[in-house]
């Protein structure tokens, strides 16, 4: 009786702490799309000037063949962001092919996991569909490794095979980026000090004295509820679930092993 009170209550403790990991891995960064209304209408030039996008929004821009079009949005620690673009083409082209990159906050070139980041518009195709899903964002990695790190992302669209009738024809393009949120089995142990957010602009301020001083505006672009600590994950709910299971399991291996007392036909000590 006293080990069924016991294994009862151990399950319920195991209950309430499972609750906040189911509560804490439900939301997502793409979950909560913003209003449309204030979603980008045009896209960058460069790494400098890319037009930030929230996770979540579609962003369109009209150009033409042979631009380069940059946007940036922001990726935390155990997402896997999904970049899908969709460029709309003229009525009359030759064969074309473009590409979709995907940069960190250090301009290194992320290599898509899985998804066709390149592709060749038959001649008349009216539309064309890329995408790049990035590996699990870390939280922490080794200088030389490449891996992906908190922090903003630059995606980067063109054109690079055409013929050169093509160039300078009109455009228009899409581009959504959502996140999956992976949780506690990509979590590793340690954490950036600060998210890769460079410089995204120069400004100038003028003092007193008349003498103007230059300084980096960082990026605004951030995850929703800000960015994660690094340190915390449903890892920790998972391992104290997992020593609880361990511990009923040598409460019931004892309970069964230890037996109903003294066998009968061995006499009492003394005898």
């Amino acid at each position: 009786m006293r080990i069924t009170r016991v294994l009862s209550t151990a399950l319920l403790m195991a209950g309430l702490a499972a609750a906040p990991a189911v509560a804490d891995s439900s939301p997502s960064a793409s979950a909560s799309a913003s209003d449309g209304s204030s979603a980008p209408t045009q896209a960058g030039t460069s790494f400098r000037t890319a037009t930030e996008l929230d996770q979540g929004q579609q962003g369109t821009a009209s150009g033409s063949t042979g631009d380069y079009l940059y946007w940036s949005f922001a990726a935390d620690a155990g997402q896997r962001p999904t970049v899908k673009a969709t460029v709309k083409l003229p009525d009359t082209h030759a064969g074309e092919t473009w590409q979709l990159d995907v940069y960190d906050g250090l301009r290194r070139r992320q290599a898509c996991q899985y998804g066709a980041a390149t592709r060749t518009a038959a001649q008349g195709t009216a539309s064309l569909d890329l995408a790049c899903t990035l590996r699990t964002v870390r939280a922490w990695s080794e200088q030389w490794a490449n891996d992906p790190l908190p922090g903003t992302y630059y995606v980067r669209l063109t054109v690079v095979d055409l013929q050169s009738s093509d160039l300078g024809q009109p455009v228009s393009t899409e581009l959504r980026v959502d996140s999956k949120d992976i949780g506690g089995s990509a979590a590793v142990d340690g954490s950036l000090a600060e998210p890769l957010t460079p410089g995204i602009a120069v400004k100038s301020s003028s003092d007193e004295d008349s003498s103007s001083t230059t300084s980096a505006a960082l990026s605004s672009i951030e995850p929703d509820g800000g960015w994660s600590s690094g340190w915390w994950s449903d890892r920790w709910v998972w391992t104290a679930i997992g020593g609880v299971l361990a511990a009923l399991a040598g409460i019931g291996g004892y309970a069964l092993t230890r037996g109903s007392g003294r066998p009968r036909r061995v006499p009492p000590p003394g005898m």
